[in-house]
């Protein structure tokens, strides 16, 4: 079973996938720490996004400077695009490197931020699980962990899906508003009880 798991920025998608993880059982893909070991000091992706990009765009240490890259890629779509060019083959190698671990009838969640935007994960996957909440709560919880300021997370926001958009893709929708993480977890033992899985 390959389950895609999504959710806004904020919605507590990470903390999911750690259930799945411990109650289920599952394998865990996670595609956002892929994208961070790429980009990490001798990352794989390290090369061609300094020849891409330039050295402005690479800290001393030798990593991508992601604040400099989020800036330019909010004023330069073209920018992301070209970024995404360099990662997205790098991750969906290792993504398929690491779904292949999986044990015989182990349930492999995949941990895709972008799942929805992407447009090539639905057919991937057997279900999609998304994670909401209601947007000032993303942000909220977003500005608390970050640091970063309302406007930043709103930027954010606006180049995420909608959260119509990723209930429209769901098979199964988490509402994590409000909830304590015991009665978070319980909604996922649910879930894996549930004909869904």
């Amino acid at each position: 079973m390959r389950i895609g798991l999504t959710g806004g920025i904020g919605s507590g998608k990470s903390t999911v996938a750690q259930a799945l993880v411990i109650q289920g059982g599952a394998l865990l893909v996670d595609t956002d720490a892929i994208s961070r070991a790429l980009t990490l000091p001798g990352g794989a992706a390290m090369p061609a996004i300094a020849q891409a990009f330039g050295p402005g765009f690479v800290t001393a240490d030798g990593a991508l400077d992601r604040a400099a890259m989020r800036e330019l890629a909010f004023r330069d779509p073209g920018a992301k695009r070209r970024l995404e060019a360099i990662l997205h083959p790098m991750i969906g190698d290792e993504t398929t490197r690491q779904a292949a671990l999986a044990a015989p009838g182990q349930i492999v969640v995949f941990d895709v931020p972008l799942l929805v935007e992407s447009g090539r994960w639905r057919r991937q996957v057997d279900r999609v699980v998304v994670v909401d909440c209601r947007e000032s709560t993303q942000i909220e919880r977003v500005m608390a962990r970050s640091g970063l300021s309302e406007a930043a997370v709103r930027a954010i926001l606006a180049q995420q899906a909608d959260r119509a958009a990723r209930r429209g893709a769901a098979d199964a929708v988490l509402y994590n508003d409000g909830l304590t993480l015991e009665a978070l977890q319980a909604e996922v033992g649910a879930l894996l009880r549930s004909p869904l899985f």
